[in-house]
């Protein structure tokens, strides 16, 4: 057993970065459901109306966090973990909203008004801060949830009428709402003036169950930021600027004031970087490839037996392409270009501190957020954070495995609009499998977590009679408790990657209240929401165009 204070082989506590300021919760966000004719895509454009781009970003700085991860702003994680990062998002994304809604309800008499929800209250709040005139008319779009058959619509439009909206587009379906009957989507075009008053009534209609007012461009508490294009991973702000060492008595480099000096070096490579840009070089110091070396030598020793073999192939490929050697610290650009080249993962420096949700969304691009310090040389075989040694022994090379990758980019999709609980779950199931998971090879049981390769500590543990070992399935996984203390009690073991992304995407489609389909496109680089027919007939053609080159194939190969 292994404590947070006492230097012994152990895992880095985390698999991630994470920023003080990095994650906002409110941006623009999903498109209006309706007619094929009528939507406009949402995906990320350069050329959108400046004020639409300044909405987005103005959503999301309001709810970003804005306290820094320690202990005097209640952080009590004593190492930094991915998990207990998002619980602390979590906990002031909900303090800073309730404080937010709090300050317009004062502020506002109309908007103080216990019949409007949160939503309602955030809505009507951006749709004012657009300053526009009580006469200009809305498109405003709602979801209204019927408790009794569909004949009570009628007077729904009564309420309408009253208020001088007008219908521009209806649609009903069976409510999956417990006591409502019929959900019915509305989009109506009404004076702002209006707007305010005609909410109030419809809340007021016995005959509904709830109303959910929508926005394309402003979406509601439920639906949080998240960046379109891969460009936008530039908005996952490295706004700390203080560092574990200086943070923690216990950090081993606490008291070592050229180590500190040294790691604010290598954090404002991260700072500066913005994408599509080369990523600089490090010149590794002595001390620190000694460091390396003692890890490499070690690890690379117990690897045989113990590792899964995609990790020991890509290895000793990785040696050969990336300069991989106990005497030589490989640079992140020579990987990120062989893992391009083997998988369409690419690296992204990281000062060691990006918001678990803003980690998880750099997953859906293929980027893996990768730190470029190394841990203290006064305890080479333990780290309470993620650092060189971590990401480049344990991560990369698994990252160059085809199906690895697309179980990744599988957890950050789902990350996209997922709510904190969502998120806290997923990364949850991020360190029972990307840092700790294990695996059945010909009936042996190897290690693929990152956690686990890039320590020869816990690799031994884990593959011993100690702890429990379990069956892969995400439903229990993601939560799970652990111990950040110690090694993990329990371990999962998952039959293929095959296996454990089928199992994941179903558990994904079953319990992630996300009301909208994401995909990455790897031409555009961007990430689309798929919530019209529009889209659908989109995919629909790209599948068409596959199927025809797969059957092109299978036509020309000889039996």
């Amino acid at each position: 057993m292994i404590n947070g204070n006492t230097p012994q082989p152990s895992a880095p506590n985390d698999n991630h970065k994470m920023s003080s300021n990095g994650d906002g919760v409110i941006g623009e966000g999903y498109n209006e459901p309706g007619t094929a004719e009528e939507e406009e895509s949402e995906n990320f454009d350069p050329n959108a109306p400046e004020d639409t781009n300044l909405m987005a970003k103005k959503n999301r700085d309001r709810f970003a966090i804005n306290k820094s991860y320690s202990i005097e702003n209640g952080y009590q994680g004593t190492k930094r973990n991915l998990v207990n990062d998002a619980k602390f998002e979590t906990k002031v994304h909900l303090e800073t909203k309730k404080n937010w809604l709090q300050a317009v309800r004062q502020q506002s008499e109309e908007l103080a008004d216990e019949e409007l929800g949160d939503d309602d209250v955030f809505v009507l709040e951006s749709i004012a801060e657009a300053k526009k005139n009580e006469d200009d008319r809305l498109r405003v779009t709602m979801v209204i949830s019927l408790k009794e058959t569909i004949n009570s619509l009628s007077k729904i439009l009564k309420i309408i009428e009253i208020n001088k909206g007008d219908i521009s587009h209806m649609e009903t379906r069976e409510s999956q709402i417990t006591n409502a009957s019929v959900d019915v989507l509305l989009k109506i075009d009404i004076k702002q003036g209006n707007l305010l008053h005609f909410l109030k009534a419809l809340k007021r209609c016995s005959s509904l169950n709830s109303v959910q007012l929508l926005s394309s461009k402003a979406v509601n508490l439920k639906f949080p930021w998240f960046p379109r294009h891969i460009s936008e991973l530039d908005q996952c702000n490295h706004l700390v600027t203080k560092f574990e060492p200086e943070l923690d008595m216990d950090h081993p480099g606490w008291s070592d004031q050229e180590y500190r000096k040294r790691r604010m070096e290598i954090a404002q490579i991260s700072f500066n970087y913005r994408h599509g840009d080369p990523i600089p070089r490090i010149r590794y110091t002595p001390d620190e490839i000694k460091t390396w070396k003692a890890v490499f030598t070690k690890v690379e020793e117990l690897l045989p037996g113990r590792a899964c073999k995609t990790h020991r192939r890509v290895l000793e490929l990785m040696k050969k392409e990336c300069g991989y050697s106990e005497d030589n610290i490989p640079q992140m650009e020579d990987i990120s270009m062989f893992l391009k080249k083997t998988s369409g993962f690419t690296l992204r420096p990281a000062a060691g501190l990006v918001t678990a949700r803003d980690f998880l969304a750099s997953l859906a691009f293929r980027v893996f957020q990768c730190t470029q310090y190394m841990r203290h040389s006064s305890s080479p075989h333990h780290s309470p954070e993620p650092d060189a040694i971590h990401e480049l022994l344990g991560h990369c090379p698994m990252f160059a495995d085809p199906l690895f990758a697309q179980f990744s980019q599988e957890i950050g999709l789902a990350s996209l609009g997922a709510s904190d609980k969502e998120i806290e779950n997923l990364a949850t199931l991020y360190w029972f499998t990307v840092e700790f998971g294990l695996c059945r090879e010909n009936g042996q049981v190897r290690a693929y977590g990152a956690g686990l390769l890039s320590s020869y500590g816990e690799l031994l543990y884990a593959l011993s009679d100690k702890p429990e070992l379990r069956d892969f399935e995400p439903a229990s996984a993601a939560v799970q408790e652990y111990d950040d203390q110690a090694y993990q009690e329990i371990y999962y073991v998952a039959q293929s990657f095959e296996d454990a992304m089928e199992k994941f995407r179903r558990w994904v489609a079953q319990n992630m209240t996300r009301p909208v389909e994401m995909r990455f496109n790897p031409y555009t680089q961007t990430i689309e929401v798929i919530d019209s027919v529009n889209g659908m007939e989109n995919l629909i053609s790209q599948m068409r165009l596959e199927l025809n080159h797969l059957n092109n194939a299978l036509g020309r190969i000889k039996v």
